[in-house]
């Protein structure tokens, strides 16, 4: 599904609690993906992990975004979180503070990416952001890292 959107936000915070400069992300293709340690979906960090290394060099960035909103899947500290992802699952990309992604203090991030569209459903729904900033491809969270939709989405963006 693609949404039309507002522009994308600036003031993101990662989860080691610094500002994510703005130009990281300038001009680049972002997969924004809602994630949590203790999902039966978790195991997908590794397919990002693969994404990562496979598209950063041709401009794909990846970030995670704590969420804490389904069945309390992601209960850890930030120190917790960063050291369960990069120990398990060789996590270097980008992790932003834990965030609620519906309700009435859903992030200005999950604004952004969901629009007008409905509600996310479950941990690890990811958000194509290309170039431009505004248009979003959105997939559900049963969409593995190396489904050949996604990653065709991923190539059609990066060009």
């Amino acid at each position: 599904m693609r949404y039309l959107v507002m522009p994308l936000p600036t003031n993101l915070v990662t989860l080691d609690n610094t500002s994510l400069a703005p130009q990281t992300l300038e001009n680049k293709v972002v997969l924004f993906v809602n994630v949590a340690s203790q999902c039966g979906l978790t195991p997908q960090y590794s397919g990002l992990v693969e994404l990562e290394k496979a598209y950063s060099d041709r401009g794909l960035v990846i970030v995670g975004i704590p969420c804490n909103q389904f069945g309390s899947q992601e209960p850890g500290t930030p120190e917790e979180i960063m050291a369960f992802t990069q120990s398990k699952y060789g996590v270097k990309f980008i992790l932003l503070e834990k965030q609620d992604v519906n309700g009435a203090n859903r992030s200005p991030l999950f604004n952004f990416l969901v629009g007008d569209g409905p509600d996310i459903d479950w941990n690890f729904g990811k958000f194509l952001v290309h170039r431009d900033g505004k248009t979003i491809e959105r997939f559900g969270p049963r969409t593995a890292p190396d489904d050949a939709n996604l990653k065709a989405a991923i190539e059609k963006a990066l060009g």
